[in-house]
């Protein structure tokens, strides 16, 4: 009596090749990988070499039609922009993998190692792998070649600041620089009162005119030159010129606000300092610390400028100084400095060192000064504002020096003077509290 046993598993016969005869495992097409290639290329149609432009300036890429990347070598984005030269003829395939095989690097090669999937003889699956080669030729970019041209831009920021001593455009320079607002420019060149800078449109010549405004009190006008027209499209190109003035105030000027300003800020004394410039000009009156900011528009509505520059700065020695805790009488309404200390010194040249000639001032640098400092103030050029400016001389006392004829106020094509109706008679000083001669004119 014979065993019996189960059914066998059905294992998996293989069939000949239709083409070559060999053994193979069956698949739709009966054919071997060897014979199936022979008779269909699934890489038919996607080029096996192409070609990328590279400006060696700033080291990008182009990427079709007009844009320029910065990539890499062998970078995810350098990777992209080569599979998108053959987007179009990869659509029939399915892209499996995609890598960058290696190039000596000054070869001008990039090589891409792709493997790709398709259906192809009676639903047949056929993998295949392939190498795509790329020549990398120079080319110099937009930007690059108008900064080459030095000519070739579409719009100027003209910045200036009408002063000798620039610390608010300094400051600017450094802003500009932190916020990296210098990179977009074709060219940046110095002249005698300021800085122009070239761009290639004119948006980016208007971001830079709106940073400016926000940053420092300024004003701006624009004007344009048509540079061609084209009269079969209609289309104008223009040269933009923007031109932005900084208020010529700096930190530590001393300046004289009108009247009318002077009022409008709290009844502030007009002789102010400046304590620094921001977006608005920050000023503060030494006489009694009250201080206030105006900003762009204001200034520009009621001008005023410096009374000196630096070079008519002198050299004095702080002989004696009083720090004032109270609040001086007939002060203005508006808010003071807690920053600032109020004080009373007496100063001397220290070009007169060997004379008993000696200055009483108040200042706001009482938390900073002590006997023995050396300052820099500003005399000579305040005395002759005093003599120009009638509506100055109405905040001060002058006094008469008998030894200093008077000339005569009558000439009208001469000078503004001092007349002597203006002067007190009633009052000679011939010392001050150091036993020494006194000034010959004197302010309260």
């Amino acid at each position: 009596m014979e065993y019996m046993t189960g059914p066998a598993a059905p294992t998996q016969g293989n069939i000949l090749c239709c083409q070559c005869g060999v053994a193979i495992p069956p698949n739709p097409a009966n054919m071997c990988v060897g014979c199936l290639r022979a008779q269909v290329d699934i890489t038919e149609g996607i080029p096996k070499q192409g070609t990328l432009h590279f400006c060696k300036q700033c080291e990008r890429y182009l990427q079709p039609p007009g844009t320029w990347i910065q990539c890499t070598l062998e970078s995810r984005e350098l990777l992209a922009l080569c599979l998108k030269k053959i987007k179009a003829s990869l659509s029939k395939v399915r892209l499996i993998d995609a890598g960058f095989i290696w190039t000596e690097p000054h070869s001008k090669r990039l090589k891409l190692k792709l493997t790709v999937q398709k259906e192809v003889i009676n639903g047949a699956v056929l993998q295949q792998v392939f190498v795509v080669e790329y020549i990398v030729q120079s080319q110099m970019c937009e930007d690059c070649h108008r900064i080459e041209a030095k000519d070739f831009w579409k719009a100027v920021v003209q910045v200036r600041q009408k002063t000798l001593h620039k610390k608010t455009f300094y400051y600017l320079e450094q802003l500009i620089l932190k916020h990296r607002l210098h990179q977009n420019t074709l060219r940046i060149k110095e002249i005698h009162d300021g800085l122009d800078f070239y761009y290639s449109s004119k948006q980016q010549a208007q971001k830079m005119v709106d940073f400016l405004q926000c940053t420092v009190p300024s004003r701006s006008k624009s004007s344009q030159r048509l540079i061609s027209h084209d009269i079969h499209s209609n289309v104008y190109n223009y040269k933009s010129t923007f031109s932005v003035e900084i208020v010529p105030i700096c930190k530590d000027n001393v300046v004289c606000l009108s009247p009318k300003l002077a009022q409008s800020l709290g009844n502030m004394s007009q002789i102010c300092v400046c304590i620094r410039v921001t977006s608005t000009i920050h000023l503060i009156d030494p006489s009694t610390l009250q201080i206030a900011e105006i900003d762009g528009n204001t200034y520009w509505r009621h001008p005023f400028n410096s009374l000196f520059h630096p070079k008519q700065l002198e050299e004095f020695i702080i002989m004696d100084i009083n720090r004032v805790q109270e609040k001086k009488k007939g002060a203005g309404a508006g808010a003071r400095s807690n920053k600032h200390t109020l004080a009373e010194a007496w100063v001397q040249k220290t070009s007169e060192l060997n004379t008993d000639h000696q200055y009483f001032c108040c200042t706001h640098l009482g938390h900073i000064l002590n006997p023995g400092d050396l300052v820099l103030g500003q005399y000579q050029d305040f005395l002759e504002d005093l003599e120009e400016d009638e509506a100055i001389r109405k905040n001060v006392n002058i006094y008469r020096n008998a030894d200093v004829p008077v000339e005569s106020d009558t000439d009208d094509d001469g000078p503004p003077r001092i007349s002597l109706a203006e002067m007190l008679e009633d009052l000679h000083i011939s010392q001050d509290a150091t036993g020494g001669e006194g000034a010959n004119m004197m302010t309260e």
